[in-house]
This record gives C-alpha cells, structure tokens and sequence, in this order.
C-alpha cells in the first residue's frame, strides 16, 4: 500500500465518510439478522406457503433484537469497551496523571477538538486508544506501561494519534465494528449451543434450528470479517500523518512507535474485537507485519516498521538501519 500524503488531511471529508461507513455497517448488521430470521420463517414457519403464516414473525423478532443491539452500541459502547478493557478514571493525586491530562489538553487545543474523557489501564502492556461517537463524546485511554515507557513528547505523539482519530471520527466505526461484532459472536455462540445441545434437550425443536445455525455458524465469521475492513490500515497512516501536524515533531511519535515496537508486551486484555482500536496492535502474532493485498485485507494496523519509516520521512531523516 503507498502511503498517504503529509496533506491528506480533509477532516470534513473523512468525517463525511465515516459517517457513511458507519450507516453501512448498522444497515449490514440489521439485514444479516433479519436474513437469519426470514429463513426460519420460509423454512420451518410457512411465511411464504400456501395456507402458511403470512406474519413474518422470526423476521421481526430478529430485527428487534438486532435493532436493541445497535441502539445500545451506539449509545453505551465506548463505556461498554471502557469497562470491558478495565479502564479508570485518572487519579490526579498521581504526578503521571496529572501530565498526561496535561498532554492531552495541549493536544486537544492544537487540534481544534474538545477535551475528551482521559482514562487509564493499569497494565505494563504499552498501548492507547481513543473511542466514542463524535468529538463531544470521546475518551482516550492510555495504558500505565506506555506511561512508564514513553518520555512525554513521546506520549504527546500517541495521544495527537489518538486525538486525530477523534477528529476523523474514526472512533465512531472502531466502536460500531466492536459492539455489532460481539453482537454476531453472540448470535453465533447461541447457534453453536442449539446445535450441540443434548439430544434430550432438543427433541422436535432440533430441526427447527438446524439450519438456521448451521448458516449462522458458517456465515458469521465471514461477515464479522467483512464489517472489520472498514476498519482499515489507512486510517492509521492518516492518523500518523495528523499527529506530526498536530505536534510538528514526527520524531517524538516516531521514537515511540520504535518503544512500542521493541518492547513487544501484549496486552492481554484486548480481544479480536477490540484489537484494531489500539495505537499499535495489541495481540501476538498475526500478519500486521507484513505487506501485501493479503495482509491489507486481514489486518487493521500497518507494519510498524513502515509507519516509522514515513515518520523519518517526514522529518527530512534517514530512518535507523534497524527499521
């Protein structure tokens, strides 16, 4: 993939489109719901037969459901991943907190954003990241490792990423991908258990959703799959590129992202969910460090190496032999 331009930086136009992505993403999720519940209508409850019901109930029912899931992850998903990574409110008392809220008010000011929530995670893992609706309901949450790890311009770099997230609105489709994709693992999870339930447990009903779950149990990952390309590599250079404005020092995110790097700590508390939501990916493994179509296609963060590299780039510096 080539990487964007230093000015590509249109904050109304990508707004603009993660607006758009977003819309795509609820319109995905309700329609593979009410997909699954019109199969069990045609199927097993004659919606379509002659002398068949003619109410489509499964459908409905689906919908609702579907429906409940979106509007809770729209509303309450940022304090839903909050919770579930095990984030804090900053402790003032604390001389580390008070000069991050300071990092990030300096951030916020530069960029024309207000002043998001400011969280903390108590693990030695080095990692960030930002989540919410829109720029009047957004929370950035740094990790106490990064803290103990970066020097404060450093931290300046990852919180003016996390800033221009904000100001992209990326963080509303990094959220929306999170809540709706534990919605479908859900729904999945209910299939595996119909299907494997005991014999005794099923009797009549076991036909009536074998099916339906055995669509579910294949069709899910792939359209999980689907929904986590909107969350794509670009962003993240874009991101990269917003921050150097931000700060006019694209060493300091540059020095950080070689910490990060080098210090390679996973932080276990992520899932597969809520990984592309990090300043750099937070699971072991994977193929976040290769090239390629492919590796576009699966993973959400580009190789760190190559994001360091455009970072020496942008400064009018040959990047380190090591990158």
């Amino acid at each position: 993939m080539s990487p964007p331009k230093q000015r590509t930086l249109d904050f109304a136009e990508r707004q603009l489109r993660n607006r758009r992505i977003s819309a795509c993403l609820i319109v995905a999720f309700l329609l593979f719901f009410a997909l699954t519940g019109l199969a069990v209508d045609y199927l097993y409850l004659g919606i379509f037969a002659s002398g068949g019901r003619w109410f489509p109930v499964a459908t409905l029912a689906a919908l609702v459901v579907a429906g409940a899931v979106t509007a809770t992850g729209y509303r309450f998903g940022a304090e839903l991943i909050l919770k579930a990574i095990g984030a804090e409110p900053l402790d003032t008392e604390i001389p580390e907190h008070r000069e991050l809220r300071n990092v990030v008010k300096e951030m916020a000011l530069a960029s024309g954003c207000p002043m998001p929530r400011v969280f903390v995670v108590y693990d030695p893992a080095p990692n960030a990241f930002a989540t919410g609706r829109d720029e009047n309901n957004s929370a950035i949450c740094i990790t106490t490792g990064l803290l103990t790890l970066l020097s404060r311009e450093e931290t300046q770099g990852v919180v003016a990423h996390e800033i221009a997230h904000i100001r992209n609105r990326d963080i509303r489709v990094m959220m929306l991908v999170s809540v709706l994709l534990g919605g479908i693992a859900l729904l999945a999870d209910w299939a595996q258990r119909s299907l494997y339930a005991p014999r005794h447990g099923r009797r009549g009903g076991h036909r009536l959703i074998l099916l339906p779950a055995l669509l579910l149990i294949v069709f899910a990952p792939l359209v999980g799959r689907l929904m986590a390309l909107a969350v794509s590599r670009q962003r993240e250079y874009l991101a990269d590129a917003a921050a150097v404005e931000f700060t006019r020092n694209p060493l300091g995110l540059a020095k950080a992202l070689e910490r990060l790097r080098d210090a390679a700590i996973p932080f276990h508390k992520a899932t597969r969910g809520t990984a592309h939501l990090f300043f750099v990916n937070p699971l072991p493994g994977g193929v976040d460090d290769r090239d390629g179509r492919l590796a576009d296609l699966l993973s959400s963060h580009p190789p760190i190496n190559h994001r360091i590299r455009l970072l020496y780039d942008m400064a009018g510096l040959a990047a380190p032999a090591a990158v």
